[in-house]
């Protein structure tokens, strides 16, 4: 079954219930109560209920309580890359996946066929760090990473989809690969 590039999405690095990411990355909101608040609506704004989600890390550092309470508030069908030992860390090692949350291996590659050459399928390396050299780079391949904050230098076909960089929202992969083109 082909991907629906149009509501399968992207993200990462909403920090949630972090007070001083605020501060740390001069974010527009008054206090963490009003930035979770807003980053959910925002959310669900363009993520449909089953629509899957690649989290490229660090949706918060609270513990798994307070991760799954976030969890249940988003829409979509969240497919984590799972770093236990950065931010996510408090609560990955207790995660019980469900039909809302995946966990997935820390670096992932997607194939999408329909966006391929006609011999090979589009590569889209999904990590929560910005990479230099990726599966397939030289051969039109796509890198999306978080992390940076928007601080990264821009490479050709690497994307920063934290949500510091796009509306503290979710971009479908159309989006990013019109973007990045």
């Amino acid at each position: 079954m082909a991907m629906n590039l149009d509501k399968t999405f992207v993200t990462s690095d909403h920090h949630f219930g972090h007070e001083n990411i605020i501060r740390y990355c001069d974010r527009p909101f008054g206090d963490v109560a009003e930035m979770d608040r807003e980053m959910v609506r925002r959310w669900n704004e363009v993520v449909g209920p089953t629509d899957p989600v690649f989290y490229l890390g660090d949706f918060t550092l609270e513990d798994w309580e307070r991760a799954w309470a976030y969890f249940l508030r988003v829409n979509g069908r969240i497919k984590m890359l799972s770093y236990p030992w950065h931010h996510d860390g408090r609560w990955l090692l207790n995660v019980e996946p469900d039909y809302h949350l995946e966990l997935l291996p820390p670096m992932v590659v997607l194939e999408i066929p329909e966006l391929g050459d006609g011999t090979y399928p589009l590569a889209v390396t999904l990590c929560h760090y910005p990479l230099e050299i990726w599966d397939r780079k030289h051969y039109g391949a796509w890198h999306l990473h978080g992390h940076s904050h928007g601080n990264c230098p821009a490479a050709p076909r690497r994307l920063d989809v934290g949500v510091d960089c796009h509306e503290f929202r979710p971009v479908s992969l159309a989006e990013f690969i019109q973007e990045g083109e």
